[in-house]
């Protein structure tokens, strides 16, 4: 089953045909609010909104553990994620989507991380963070529309709540990143531990304040793109749930998360953790 995961603006889609309420409860306490099933185009498909469904939890507050697990545990072999973001380049601009294949993290380590930990020893590659096959497919579904879509693009996901100072935006720009958001770190790890193939969409808001010859944008401004962005991404959503699980087939996602990546006999996994472990390694 496919599941969508909406930011800032994608907390619900007007067109949702709404199934369920689902069970937040996890091993890692409550995912977020809004968690349900809901069918868009005629398909199925889990729906959680990353900051809860009244966008009540900071980047820093947010569950990601419980959130990939929910999605896990209900079903989901696929993720496509919406979010809003800002543009360290001024190609991509506000409406434009961003498809990102790498990441910079500049989180400050408050945020839960991984599944593995107080027990639990493994490792898994974040080379290639993103399932490189519903990118493929995406590339064909998003040729059809009218908005501007960027490929390969880089995210530094930082702390937040406040936005970059000028100094430090000019310093992500040398680093290699073009967009900057601040939820994707550790969303796309766990996504990765979890084996779930994991499509990131990033709508552009505004500029960050790297350019003092670009206007700095309003908060309605903002929030016009970010209306008008949500009617976007609600387009291409129909078209790719569509393709139903050819959107995933073939990803290596399932023997590149903890399946694979465990590095202990997992008869020493404590009893506690083993059943959780296990659904995350199937």
């Amino acid at each position: 089953m496919l599941a969508i995961i909406g930011g800032s603006g994608f907390e619900n889609f007007e067109e949702f045909e709404f199934i369920a309420e689902l069970d937040r409860e996890t091993p890692f306490g409550d995912c977020a609010s809004g968690f349900k099933k809901v069918r868009i185009a005629g398909h199925e498909c889990l729906f959680i909104s990353r900051h809860g469904k009244h966008h009540e939890h900071l980047p820093s507050e947010v569950n990601y553990r419980a959130n990939i697990f929910a999605l896990k545990k209900h079903g989901a072999k696929a993720i496509v994620s919406f979010s809003a973001v800002g543009s360290l380049k001024k190609e991509y601009k506000p409406g434009d989507m961003v498809i990102t294949s790498q990441y910079i993290d500049r989180t400050k380590g408050f945020r839960k991380h991984t599944f593995l930990g107080e027990g639990i020893v493994g490792h898994v590659s974040l080379a290639k963070p993103i399932c490189d096959i519903m990118e493929q497919k995406l590339r064909t579904v998003a040729s059809k529309f009218d908005f501007q879509t960027h490929y390969n693009g880089t995210y530094i996901c930082i702390e937040g709540p406040y936005f970059s100072t000028q100094a430090e935006s000019k310093s992500y720009i040398s680093a290699g990143a073009n967009i900057i958001g601040m939820t994707h770190f550790p969303e796309f790890a766990l996504a990765r531990e979890a084996g779930l193939a994991y499509l990131p969409c990033c709508w552009v808001t505004d500029y960050d304040c790297w350019d003092d010859s670009i206007p700095h944008v309003t908060v309605a401004e903002v929030i016009k793109v970010m209306k008008d962005n949500n009617l976007k991404a609600f387009k291409l959503l129909k078209e790719l749930v569509q393709l139903k699980s050819d959107l995933w087939q073939g990803t290596k996602a399932p023997e590149s998360g903890l399946k694979t990546g465990l590095f202990m006999p997992i008869d020493l996994v404590p009893k506690n953790k083993l059943e959780w472990l296990k659904l995350l390694m199937n």
